[in-house]
């Protein structure tokens, strides 16, 4: 079995066992009149260590981004925060996962990277706990991701972009050098947020 055979086949366990633990849990209003992917159940924790799940966001437009603070493209945090300032109000989420993987430009502690995000760039997108987001222990939201769509290539580097719609489907993705203020990014962004829930 090769490398990809095998991530796809821990890919499908992770997935089954999110939707049996999902079908588990008690539905709430908002839950019984909306179908989340099987994915959107995976858990992982906020910056300052509360569980969620992407089932917290479903409904609105994501935008997930693995982030670093010692990055080349750190700025980029400037400009994810005014495309959540523009669009929170009609549906759009950011969402950052800080992750050392690249170049290992994420050295700090949950707490050390909150205070930078909040200090250095006034972030108030959400953000997530670290996790890793390739190799052996890739956080299982990433394996599920890195193979929607076109997974003929795996993550490049820290700021890429994963856009997901309102059910929670995965429609495009973005590397590092797009940036957030990009009409490459923006344009699909609005796009999907026309559209009805």
């Amino acid at each position: 079995m090769n490398s990809k055979q095998c991530l796809s086949t821990v890919v499908s366990l992770l997935l089954a066992l999110a939707a049996s633990v999902y079908a588990d849990q008690p539905t709430t209003p908002r839950d019984s009149s909306m179908t989340t992917p099987p994915y959107f159940s995976i858990p992982f924790q906020t910056i300052t260590g509360e569980p969620k799940t992407l089932s917290d966001f479903h409904g609105q437009v994501l935008l997930l981004v693995n982030v670093a603070s010692e990055c080349g493209y750190t700025y980029q945090y400037e400009g994810l925060e005014k495309l959540y300032e523009t669009y929170k109000d009609r549906g759009l989420v950011v969402i950052g996962f800080p992750a050392n993987n690249f170049g290992a430009q994420e050295p700090g502690t949950n707490a050390e990277i909150a205070t930078f995000c909040k200090t250095k760039y006034s972030v108030t997108f959400p953000m997530m706990s670290k996790i890793s987001v390739k190799g052996d222990d890739i956080h299982p939201l990433y394996a599920y991701l890195r193979t929607q769509p076109d997974s003929t290539f795996d993550l490049s580097w820290n700021f890429n972009k994963f856009l997901i719609d309102r059910h929670g489907k995965v429609v495009a993705r973005f590397n590092q050098k797009v940036k957030p203020e990009d009409s490459a990014l923006v344009s699909p962004i609005e796009q999907l947020l026309a559209q009805p829930k």
